[in-house]
């Protein structure tokens, strides 16, 4: 009980009482003060002598094991020196992308006025597209050699849903989900309707931090995949609803529906032409209904059950 009333504390901290109708709001008079530092560069443009006073700036990207032998023959790799070229084509200028995030940590700091905003530090990681971003706290790590792109040669042999996801349009938005991951908390509930409902949570969130981020880059759907989702939305819950998915806790449908993929599984013919995680999309407007036929805070739309949430957010799909 005591870590329950702690952890309902935090969430009235953490999230400001606001009226759940205003997605877009005002922040510029809404003061964020964080750093950009590029790594990247610091790093790739050592030399031998240069070295300890990049180690001395970033001390959290040098573990012990990555001794200064290392570090230098990781700086005069020939491959690793194409990418940072390429990298820096496109983002020597970062201008854009600072905005961006900048009005991100306004929104959050608007509906969360205790937000520290981290500091931002760009990265190359060898196109390590499961880690595109990592948000700890105090630092926000972003890999821009995820971003060169979706026809950039480099990405030629990665699937297209994972490329559809690599161009400048998208570093804002994992920064985002990024830092979601921190604030909403895995459903205790493993039904299917649930684990739906706790990723639409997660996307409300996103529409209130990138309010003029389209859904369909939130979504990380190319705009035909995303008008499959809007004109087949009745047609999936139907499908959910037959098979008695709603109330599963088969794990198997994370996979299926739940988790990023080319295309969800139906176990259809048709199946090439669905995107992938529809459960998503599906969760995100079942939360969209409720705040739109309940007049709540997002504290209380953070805290509820999912069952409830279901139960008093009138879905209907549109048709």
């Amino acid at each position: 009980m005591r870590f329950l009333f702690a952890f309902l504390m935090v969430l009235c901290l953490f999230f400001s009482c606001s009226d759940k109708n205003d997605i877009r709001i005002d922040v510029s008079k809404i003061n964020v003060d964080f750093l950009i530092k590029r790594y990247e560069v610091d790093f790739y443009e050592s030399t031998k002598e240069t070295l300890p006073k990049v180690k001395e700036k970033y001390p959290y990207l040098f573990p012990k094991e990555f001794t200064d032998s290392l570090a230098i023959i990781k700086v005069n790799d020939k491959q690793e020196q194409e990418l940072f070229a390429e990298t820096q084509n496109i983002y020597e200028n970062f201008s854009f992308v600072e905005k961006q995030i900048s009005s991100l940590f306004k929104h959050i700091k608007y509906y969360n006025p205790t937000f520290n905003p981290p500091n931002v530090i760009t990265m190359i990681t060898n196109i390590d597209y499961e880690n595109r971003v990592i948000y700890s706290d105090s630092l926000l790590l972003i890999s821009l050699d995820v971003y060169l792109g979706e026809k950039h040669p480099f990405y030629a042999d990665y699937p297209k849903y994972i490329k559809e996801n690599n161009s400048k349009d998208h570093i804002v938005v994992d920064a985002a989900k990024a830092i979601i991951d921190q604030q909403v908390y895995p459903s205790i509930n493993r039904d299917f309707i649930s684990k739906m409902i706790q990723e639409g949570k997660r996307m409300y969130l996103l529409d209130l931090y990138l309010p003029l981020i389209s859904d369909n880059v939130k979504m990380g759907y190319s705009q035909n995949k995303f008008n499959w989702a809007t004109s087949n939305e009745e047609q999936v819950w139907m499908y959910f609803i037959d098979k008695k998915l709603l109330f599963s806790t088969d794990t198997k449908l994370n996979k299926r529906f739940l988790e990023n993929a080319p295309f969800s599984k139906f176990y259809t013919e048709q199946d090439n032409a669905t995107p992938g995680k529809i459960g998503v999309w599906i969760g995100w407007q079942i939360v969209k209904s409720y705040m739109k036929h309940n007049d709540v805070s997002l504290q209380e739309l953070l805290e509820i059950n999912e069952s409830d949430l279901f139960n008093k957010s009138k879905y209907k799909p549109k048709k």
